[in-house]
């Protein structure tokens, strides 16, 4: 297979007779297997929300350095609120973005014997007090995204011969999604630099959407780096290893990275990140043996510890890494 650009497929079809819900699935689970990335249409989301959430998310990193940093991540010890330009590492590299992580509003777990270490991550969000209108957007938005992503992975799971039902215990009743919003500041000159560095999502799911107009997202396929810009209407959707780990790499965890902008532009990004509970381990898929015949194992990857069961292991494991200033604040113990 050749491929110039991601997939795209129509989520409105699911909902349009069996027949057409057949097809949706086969053609989700096809992309997946071959790409781990496609372009999501017909997602119901209204224009209205998209609208609000991107407007609310450029007034935030419009307001002044010091409301932004009176929520900075080092005041949460579940690594939620804002992450200054330079604050996180990928691939080893810094990455070239400001951001908050919103993640879902819980009471905190304190930390103690017997309590697994990733309960850490469980806890309130940081909001800015100059929005107050944020938590509702943010929290809409979050509930949607959470709905499409679970129809995904049932349809998922009924393609792959699985029952439709196969995700729902470590996802209908405590998912651990987490919205990040960023700003990448234009940093290339024209020579590309680094936004976020290559890696493979750690979750299971991401949808993924972008101002109109803007690029800089880029996903390695067959040895190349191929661009998948915002088409107007969609989201980006991708595997995490997770998934990839369900299914024995019959579903593809994909390499990618974001390009920063060029200088004296900038771009804002929402990738949603559906992740089951922190205590759950995914289900290994009972698929089809024609399906079962193509699985490669696990990617392989020198740069990333091999992936865990317990997602709330792999959840952990990843913000320790990326977020040095928290772990020191808030978990040195674990050093």
């Amino acid at each position: 297979m050749t491929l110039d650009t991601l997939p795209v497929i129509d989520f409105s079809r699911l909902d349009a007779g069996p027949e057409e819900a057949a097809r949706f699935r086969d053609e989700l689970r096809d992309a997946m297997h071959e790409v781990g990335f496609l372009y999501l249409a017909g997602h119901g989301i209204p224009q209205e929300l998209t609208d609000a959430i991107l407007d609310v998310s450029r007034r935030f990193f419009e307001l002044p350095e010091e409301e932004k940093l009176a929520i900075e991540n080092v005041h949460s010890p579940q690594f939620r609120g804002y992450t200054r330009v330079g604050g996180e590492l990928t691939d080893g590299g810094i990455d070239w973005r400001e951001q908050i992580d919103i993640g879902v509003e819980r009471d905190a777990v304190e930390p103690g014997p017997g309590v697994a270490e990733y309960w850490r991550l469980e806890g309130p969000n940081l909001w800015p007090e100059a929005l107050p209108e944020m938590r509702d957007i943010v929290s809409e938005w979050t509930e949607r995204l959470s709905t499409i992503s679970l129809a995904l992975l049932r349809a998922l799971a009924v393609s792959l011969g699985a029952p439709e039902d196969t995700f729902d215990a470590a996802f209908a009743e405590c998912a651990f999604p987490v919205l990040k919003i960023v700003r990448y500041p234009g940093e290339s000159n024209p020579e590309p630099k680094q936004g976020v560095g290559s890696h493979r999502d750690g979750g299971v799911l991401t949808l993924l959407l972008v101002e109109p107009g803007k690029g800089g997202l880029q996903v390695e396929y067959q040895g190349k780096w191929i661009d998948a810009p915002q088409v107007p209407g969609t989201f980006v959707v991708n595997i995490g290893e997770m998934l990839e780990l369900a299914t024995n790499g019959y579903l593809k965890a994909t390499l990618h990275r974001v390009i920063s902008p060029l200088r004296g532009t900038d771009r804002i990004s929402l990738p949603f990140f559906y992740n089951p509970a922190l205590d759950a381990t995914m289900p290994q898929l009972a698929v089809s043996p024609e399906f079962q015949a193509k699985a490669r194992g696990l990617s392989v990857d020198p740069t990333n510890s091999p992936i865990l069961e317990t997602y709330g292991d792999n959840a952990l494991r990843y913000r320790l890494r990326a977020h040095p200033n928290v772990v020191a604040e808030h978990h040195a113990d674990l050093l």
